[in-house]
């Protein structure tokens, strides 16, 4: 595997091996050295051409675990805000030899040309390329429902039958997409919940049930329930009367939280909008994978890293 650009591109295999190997890196993880050398001298460079706190400080740390050098490059207060293109920073990065590039960028198929363009010969990792994926998102929200679902007994196996619904603006969430077609691949069934206005204009097109009413969707006792964050940065015109609107018809409130059953998942990508989406109550209940996500994020990127840049592609032992 030379580059993880989409979740489309993964076959079962090849997802349920990142998936068991980013079990053996959450045992690592646990332990009193959380360090391995598998990655020492390599060189793993960050660029981030959007805000990311959360995943450039996950893939940061999982990095690290594995001993690499890593570097941050954030596009404000960098060349690029003076004008330096995507093009110009790969082949300055290029020049200095690196190993992997974890890249974020506001324009789809970012990931994509970086990786095939001939600019630079390094493994490429998408961390979200404008409304198209996350891939490594989806990795860690599989291996969570994996986990909850299969437990001690998760290495090997897939997601067959398990049924995901995926409410709110699907329209701007890569997570959406690179979620949809992971969670296929492993067998899920996946239902989307939305506005009609915060559905993509193919989305009949895609392997996924549509729905616009939550409460009837939660009527079916999915397995696990997965909001998705209103992604107002990216709205330039108005996709519903308001937020209050928002909240009272697609929220996970406390009355809809009560109507779950207890063995279904509560999930969100973060960052949350408490009292949007979802209420405080449904975020903390014990139902809820939220603060599993991020610590899982780290195994899972960890995986990602050992399989691009250690195995015979890589060149590492």
């Amino acid at each position: 595997m030379k580059h993880l650009l989409s979740t489309a591109d993964l076959a079962r295999e090849d997802a349920i091996m990142i998936l068991d190997t980013a079990e053996d890196m959450a045992e690592v993880s646990s332990r009193e050295v959380k360090k391995l050398p598998t990655l020492r001298g390599r060189t793993v460079v960050n660029l981030f051409f959007e805000d990311s706190t959360r995943t450039r400080i996950s893939f940061e740390v999982a990095a690290k675990r594995l001993s690499a050098d890593v570097i941050n490059f954030a596009a404000k207060g960098s060349s690029v805000s003076k004008g330096e293109s995507l093009k110009d920073t790969a082949q300055t990065l290029a020049a200095m030899g690196i190993d992997g590039v974890v890249v974020r960028h506001a324009a789809s198929g970012a990931a994509h040309t970086l990786a095939h363009a001939g600019w630079i010969d390094a493994h490429v990792v998408n961390a979200g390329d404008g409304t198209h994926e996350h891939p490594t998102q989806a990795l860690l929200d599989a291996f969570t429902i994996r986990r909850r679902i299969h437990g001690a007994a998760s290495r090997g196996r897939d997601l067959d039958g398990v049924r995901v619904t995926i409410v709110g603006d699907v329209l701007h969430s890569r997570v959406a997409r690179s979620d949809l077609w992971l969670l296929r691949t492993l067998g899920a069934t996946v239902r989307f919940v939305a506005p009609a206005t915060l559905l993509p204009a193919a989305v009949d097109e895609w392997p996924a049930e549509v729905g616009y009413d939550l409460d009837a969707a939660i009527e079916e006792a999915p397995d696990v329930v997965m909001m998705l964050r209103i992604q107002s940065e990216r709205m330039h015109d108005a996709f519903f009367p308001g937020e209050r609107e928002y909240a009272r018809e697609w929220g996970l409130d406390d009355a809809r939280l009560s109507r779950l059953p207890k063995t279904t998942m509560v999930m969100h990508p973060g960052p949350m909008n408490r009292g949007l989406e979802i209420s405080s109550a449904a975020a903390d209940d014990p139902r809820s994978t939220i603060l599993e996500q991020v610590a899982n994020g780290v195994s899972v990127r960890m995986s990602v890293l050992y399989h691009l840049l250690a195995g015979p592609e890589g060149g590492a032992e």
